[in-house]
């Protein structure tokens, strides 16, 4: 066993990918989860909203592009679909060790009900605060690019309710996410999109000096 395994499978790790619609963060995430297969390391890819039974029922609704949802409501039904799926899945796994990989996670909340909508930030605090306890994210890779770049990738697929928002929308929740990594410089590593090659390799080097900065 490596010594960056060990530590790994002695520890738990949650790893979360974020970044606005289009960016390629879901790419990305499956991308790492090929490269810990290869390391040998025990993981589970979740996504969010979702991930459990009621959770991806909750993902119906917030999805569905026919949905009309106030942003308060649109903020509970995320947090209900997250509290599902930390009690049932993200503490099990961290207990055992295993890396959980999210496809957003607490940061996607903040920049999307917190900058987006404009909702209360220290509402969503009080709110995670009871909900995650100490599971939050041990490091983050934010996708970053500009909204209206991304804008050709959003018309070339079905679109869901979120991703149908106004470019002023994206360029509000890009915004919110780097006001989240400035704040977060620890924790949040900014990787700048470029092909989907370069971009992947960017993030190992980010998770490897990680896991060094671990021992």
């Amino acid at each position: 066993m490596t010594e960056r395994k060990f530590i790994v499978e002695k520890k738990g790790i949650i790893v979360s990918f974020e970044g606005i619609d289009g960016c390629g963060k879901t790419t990305q995430a499956k991308l790492f989860c090929k490269y810990l297969d290869k390391q040998g390391l025990d993981y589970v890819l979740l996504n969010e909203p979702g991930g459990t039974y009621t959770g991806e029922r909750i993902r119906k609704i917030l999805l569905d592009s026919k949905s009309k949802i106030q942003p308060l409501s649109e903020l509970f039904l995320y947090l209900a679909s997250r509290t599902q799926l930390v009690e049932e899945i993200i503490k099990p796994c961290i207990e055992k060790g295993k890396i959980v990989v999210l496809d957003r996670y607490i940061d996607s909340t903040t920049a999307y009900q917190g900058y987006g909508r404009g909702i209360s930030l220290q509402l969503i605090r009080y709110m995670h605060s009871f909900i995650l306890e100490s599971f939050l994210p041990d490091i983050t890779f934010l996708i970053d690019a500009p909204a209206r770049k991304l804008l050709s990738v959003l018309k070339n697929k079905k679109r869901d309710r979120i991703e149908k928002e106004s470019l002023e929308f994206q360029e509000k929740v890009r915004d919110g996410y780097i006001q989240i990594a400035k704040h977060e410089k620890k924790r949040i590593k900014i990787i700048k999109r470029k092909t989907v090659s370069l971009t992947h390799k960017e993030i190992i080097k980010e998770w490897e000096k990680f896991i060094d900065g671990l021992k």
